[in-house]
């Protein structure tokens, strides 16, 4: 008879225990990043709102009209006069002056093009900060003498489904986009509209109002693309 074998000592693993405290740290800190990823995202409509509600003096009327909530660019293909493609998320890291129309572009369409160009000029140190951009919503011909002059005045000119734009760039009830110059951040979000007929006056308080925005972003607005060609 065999004797019986000896006891086997098990052998456990006993893994450490979360410190007291630890989980709950560890959920704050989680909650901390969510709520930051939050506040960056809502930035832009914060200081829009800031700037329109609390930096503007009295008795000073503002024109633009902030668009909530702000409407993120589509993840879409755009196409160049050329018929070369280009994402439209890629327009991103500069603010933007957006006039949309289509490609016939009778003269009072050339005439918005030409306030556009001359509001961007009017706001001076600034605007380099800005491209300014004529997207078409339908598959018409460009004049070529109108599209070699926005190209020589450094315009974006841009064919996007209209679909597509309507959503990007709406409209209020009774309206058109033809109507309005979007103002979109540089994060893609349209966030404010100015009437595209600008007179003298009017033009005055959209260019305020293009100022406070842009002094206002400086803290969180990095450097963009034409900053970026001047350091190369």
């Amino acid at each position: 008879m065999n004797p019986s074998p000896p006891d086997e000592v098990l052998g456990l693993t006993v893994h450490s225990l979360p410190k007291p405290g630890e989980a709950a740290r560890a959920v704050a800190s989680g909650r901390l990043k969510l709520l930051a990823i939050l506040l960056a995202c809502s930035l832009p409509v914060l200081v829009a709102y800031f700037v329109f509600h609390v930096m503007r003096p009295q008795g000073q009327a503002g024109l633009g009209e902030l668009i909530t909530p702000v409407r993120a660019v589509p993840e879409v293909q755009a196409s160049t006069l050329d018929g070369a493609s280009l994402a439209l998320p890629s327009l991103k890291a500069q603010w933007l002056l957006v006039k949309v129309d289509g490609g016939a572009c009778l003269q009072d369409c050339q005439k918005q093009l030409t306030v556009l160009r001359q509001f961007r000029l009017m706001l001076g140190k600034d605007m380099d900060r800005l491209d300014w951009l004529w997207l078409i919503n339908d598959q018409a011909p460009v004049d070529p003498t109108l599209a070699a002059s926005l190209k020589k005045d450094s315009a974006t000119v841009l064919r996007v489904d209209a679909a597509h734009l309507a959503r990007w760039l709406p409209a209020p009830a009774g309206k058109v986009q033809q109507d309005f110059i979007y103002v979109v951040d540089p994060m893609g979000n349209t966030m404010m509209r100015f009437p595209s007929q600008l007179d003298s006056v009017a033009a005055s308080k959209a260019k305020r109002d293009m100022a406070h925005l842009l002094r206002a972003s400086l803290a969180w607005d990095p450097p963009g693309r034409q900053a970026g060609v001047a350091g190369q």
